[in-house]
């Protein structure tokens, strides 16, 4: 009983310092109008900048993007793959991987990174988004989130970088669970949306 009641403190009090230091676990969209004008100006600023091919990784509010926050301990919980000429993004949720309209997707993200990959060029994009298109239908790859993934099944972050998998080398050493607030580490981040200070 009394090993119980430590075990019980111990993770009461880990869970506290997680909290306390920690990014927030959950977080809420501004209340309107601001949440609109906030999604249209992200929009254009995504259409300005960005290419097909890039990576969207975002801080969304589902309860899947807080358990991703509470699990990484980092405040990004989604990664997602760019169509520009569609105005789509293609990524992979509990649904499987799907394809989503740009605006919807932005609309639902408290914060919004706009990455290119490391691999990308013009062609290379067009050829990853040609990929990630023939993905459209996979189930969504829960063991992979653990390091025993399947092959034909995509977690949002393992989506976006499988899709330039032919272009990246076995010195790059990519870990085998690739948490969203990684991608940078593989890419360059062109617009942030969360305001300099």
């Amino acid at each position: 009983m009394k090993n119980h009641v430590a075990l019980s403190a111990l993770l009461l009090l880990a869970t506290m310092l997680l909290i306390s230091c920690g990014p927030r676990i959950v977080v809420k969209p501004p209340a309107e109008p601001l949440w609109s004008q906030q999604s249209k100006a992200w929009y254009a600023e995504v259409r300005k900048q960005g290419q097909s091919g890039d990576w969207l990784v975002i801080r969304g509010y589902k309860q899947g993007d807080h358990g991703v926050v509470a699990v990484t301990n980092i405040p990004l919980s989604h990664a997602a793959l760019l169509d520009l000429n569609a105005q789509v993004v293609i990524e992979s949720d509990a649904t499987g991987v799907h394809r989503t309209p740009l605006g919807k997707f932005i609309h639902h993200a408290h914060r919004v990174l706009l990455i290119r990959p490391r691999w990308w060029t013009k062609e290379r994009g067009s050829e990853a988004m040609k990929l990630a298109h023939s993905l459209v239908g996979k189930p969504y790859d829960w063991g992979g989130l653990v390091g025993v993934g399947s092959k034909d099944s995509y977690y949002c972050s393992e989506l976006a970088v499988h899709v330039y998998h032919k272009h990246i080398t076995p010195e790059e050493h990519l870990p085998r669970v690739i948490e969203p607030g990684q991608m940078f580490l593989w890419g360059k981040v062109l617009w942030d949306s969360r305001p300099r200070n």
